[in-house]
């Protein structure tokens, strides 16, 4: 199956030609590119024989996998997975004990130099990183021996690209994100707790066609997803300019879809494809469900006080004064707003 190329083993699955380039099409818009290089992606792939990947879970809560496997099938999206040969993934493969180190240990030497690894987790320096094993190696010992292989490395995950949860306060375990120990391979950040699994195979299908990772911003992250905050894209941001909020999570503001920046929500500050992406095969995202963004795409967002306080009150980044007088400023605009309404209203019904 190797030896298969993507098109060969998607055309085998039922995709047609069509619907490989309308992928194509999708992926190259998705990485904010130019029509014109669909025809590569397209060429890239059609040629590109099924490619190795090893996934490496450490400290983490399997909601990466679960993301990834919750894509919506039969999408081009899900396919694309399939046709990769993902050689070790200790969550998902039928093997297990010795039958399974053995299987990475086997794609490693087949794949030397070439292999694309994907972590999720954050990794434990404590104890001599022992916090945390797999098969009695330390999570600390299997990221450096499958790291020296890899052609590049993605973390999936707010754990794998910043420490996450695990490296909260007080860390106990030494928590670090992969950055903070491999420093020679190229490193994508996908984060997200979890992230959207359109943008990871995105990144995939990136790398498989250029060669290289996608253009990263500051914190490595995908600028094509992570370029613009959830705020700047929200459906609600027009309350928020009108000075409309909700202040409870089910008054009429909340009902009638209004701003959610009193209640907590850390979109202003929170650089994702959230809004725009959605989740659950673009249905939904957790503004839209009614809840605050929780910032969860930015480093330390465990350790930067409540969910639930909105961002003039809290320690969410440079943004926030910026923010908190925006807000007092829409809100003003909003009562005047209202005030002219009423006033308008009382003429009306005198008149009459």
């Amino acid at each position: 199956m190797r030896d298969k190329t993507v098109l060969e083993l998607l055309q085998a699955r039922g995709v047609s030609r069509r619907g490989f380039l309308k992928f194509c099409a999708t992926t190259a818009s998705l990485l904010a590119l130019p029509p014109s290089a669909a025809a590569a992606i397209a060429e890239t792939l059609g040629k590109t024989r099924r490619p190795s990947v090893i996934w490496l879970s450490f400290q983490e809560c399997t909601g990466c996998t679960e993301s990834l496997t919750r894509a919506h099938l039969p999408t081009i999206e899900s396919l694309i997975f399939d046709a990769i040969s993902l050689d070790y993934h200790h969550t998902l493969q039928a093997a297990s004990g010795s039958a399974a180190e053995a299987a990475r240990e086997e794609a490693m030497k087949a794949a030397w130099g070439q292999y694309v690894l994907v972590v999720d987790g954050s990794i434990p320096l404590g104890e001599q990183g022992y916090y945390s094993a797999i098969a009695g190696v330390s999570n600390l010992e299997m990221l450096k021996e499958t790291a020296a292989g890899a052609a590049a490395i993605i973390n999936m995950g707010t754990c794998a690209a910043y420490g996450g949860i695990p490296q909260a306060n007080p860390n106990p375990t030494g928590a670090v994100p992969v950055s903070a120990i491999i420093k020679d391979k190229p490193i994508v950040n996908v984060p997200g707790c979890p992230p959207i699994p359109v943008v990871m195979t995105s990144v995939v299908a990136h790398y498989l066609t250029f060669g290289a990772v996608p253009e990263l911003d500051h914190l490595g992250r995908p600028k094509s997803f992570y370029g613009d905050t959830i705020h700047d894209r929200c459906y609600r941001r027009p309350f928020y300019d009108q000075g409309k909020f909700a202040t409870s999570f089910d008054d009429e503001g909340a009902r009638n879809g209004w701003c959610l920046y009193q209640l907590g929500c850390k979109g202003p500050t929170t650089y994702n494809a959230c809004a725009t992406v959605k989740w659950n095969d673009g249905t939904s995202f957790p503004i839209q469900s009614g809840h605050g963004c929780i910032g969860c795409s930015e480093p330390n967002f465990w350790d930067k006080g409540s969910f639930y306080q909105p961002l003039s009150a809290g320690i969410w980044g440079d943004r926030q004064a910026t923010l908190g007088t925006a807000a007092v400023a829409g809100a003003a605009v909003g009562a005047v707003a209202a005030a002219s309404t009423r006033i308008r209203q009382q003429h009306a019904s005198e008149e009459k």
